[in-house]
């Protein structure tokens, strides 16, 4: 009877605490023109006084506000928004938003599935458009995601959605975008997370490489030959060889970066992104000959060995670009759903350690829509592209002045409400707090 009890409880408990997110918004229906704000194009440009606008979910006109006419009528809706910004919405790659809901609970947890080589196992049909911690992200400017699985391996592949969505069909940008490979480490640590031990050479690397290689060399004589037993996990692959998926591997060490370049070329890999990348800017030249990107690990954290300076998480975005290898900015890691939040901020961080600011928003716009493959679509404020933007009522990057009043997701008016904004709302009532 207890046990019965004791389950009901549960239940309802996640009844509770599992509550949809706001209602997607419908369709845009009325053409809406943003004026007189400083609008940050996201590819280095800015606008100081400008003129946007969108119509059917596209952006018209990206302007000079006063150097151009417009009829009193050519738009529905007009928002002054002097004194504020416009930025393009900002993309969190790398991430499991929608995939896990409460990390204690297993049944609400997708972001990895058993087994070593999987990537036939596909992201997207696990994603929650629903999920509550989605809405926590958008009042910050995150409008897009790359939803990625975790484990094994070869994790399995990911997709690109948009935050706004009554499911995943309706939320998908861009479907099985890549594949993501956790390449071997160099090395292992022994003992545990409460008992950390030592760390010592990892005496399977190569084996381990050589595993992956195999894989590959399976998946291509399989895809080259005409064989009547159909076997997905190796047709999965597909797309890494025709250069229509990219592949996307996780690596940190320098020694792991350098075998993972040498991994792609080997095996005919045609676009490849390095994942983490911790130690990246020590093989920079390589990177930038090789024409492969960086999604740098979340820069808020600390240096991973004694003998590295200080600031080098801070400062490594930098250090990247100005050898001319392509990055973006993702933020995996310890609670890295509601830590998504914060993806601007680590672009903010960049630009105290070096970065012109223009440049670091790059890092979680048009360098990221570059890297997955979306920049036709968005990333940056330019006509033709999909209207997924924000009005914020002031610097973006900074915590204190990233305040949204508007936000749109191809041309759709987002609610920016939130649990905890309605929290706020509350509890400021209650105590007669404007």
């Amino acid at each position: 009877m207890n046990k019965k009890i004791y389950l009901l409880l549960l239940i309802f408990c996640i009844s509770i605490h599992i509550k949809a997110q706001q209602t997607p918004a419908a369709k845009q229906s009325q053409s809406v023109l943003i004026l007189n704000a400083t609008a940050h194009l996201g590819n280095g440009k800015i606008i100081e006084n400008s003129a946007i606008g969108f119509v059917n979910g596209k952006i018209s006109l990206v302007a000079d506000a006063t150097l151009i006419r417009l009829a009193k009528d050519a738009y529905d809706i007009t928002i002054d928004a002097s004194g504020k910004h416009v930025y393009p919405g900002f993309i969190a790659p790398n991430s499991t938003l929608g995939l896990v809901e409460i990390d204690a609970i297993k049944s609400s947890d997708d972001e990895g599935e058993i087994g070593v080589m999987k990537p036939h196992i596909r992201s997207i049909i696990a994603y929650t458009a629903d999920s509550k911690v989605i809405e926590t992200v958008r009042p910050n400017g995150i409008l897009m995601a790359q939803i990625t699985p975790r484990e094994g391996r070869i994790a399995g592949t990911s997709s690109i959605v948009q935050l706004d969505a009554w499911n995943w069909e309706d939320a998908v940008i861009k479907e099985n975008d890549g594949i993501h490979v956790n390449f071997p480490s160099t090395f292992k640590r022994s003992g545990s997370w409460f008992e950390p031990g030592g760390i010592e050479a990892n005496k399977d690397y190569k084996k381990q490489v050589s595993e992956l290689n195999a894989f590959l060399s399976d998946a291509k004589a399989y895809l080259g030959t005409a064989s009547k037993d159909r076997n997905l996990v190796l047709e999965a692959t597909k797309g890494l060889f025709d250069g229509t998926q990219t592949l996307f591997i996780n690596a940190n060490e320098e020694k792991q970066i350098m075998d993972a370049v040498q991994f792609a070329k080997d095996n005919g890999i045609k676009k490849m992104v390095i994942v983490g990348g911790y130690e990246a800017y020590k093989t920079a030249e390589l990177l930038q000959k090789n024409n492969i990107s960086v999604l740098l690990r979340r820069v808020h954290e600390m240096p991973l060995k004694e003998d590295d300076d200080i600031d080098l998480p801070f400062k490594s975005a930098k250090l990247l670009s100005d050898k001319g290898v392509l990055v973006g900015l993702e933020n995996s890691g310890s609670m890295e759903r509601m830590n998504t939040r914060n993806l601007p901020f680590l672009a903010g961080t960049c630009v105290a350690y070096g970065m012109q600011k223009e440049e670091a928003l790059k890092l979680i716009t048009s360098n990221t829509a570059k890297i997955l493959g979306i920049d036709a679509q968005c990333g940056t404020l330019e006509q033709g592209k999909d209207a997924t933007l924000f009005i914020s009522e002031g610097d973006a990057l900074d915590m204190r002045t990233n305040k949204l009043t508007n936000a749109f997701i191809q041309g759709r008016s987002i609610s920016l409400e939130t649990h905890q904004t309605k929290l706020n709302d509350r509890y400021k009532s209650k105590y007669n707090q404007k």
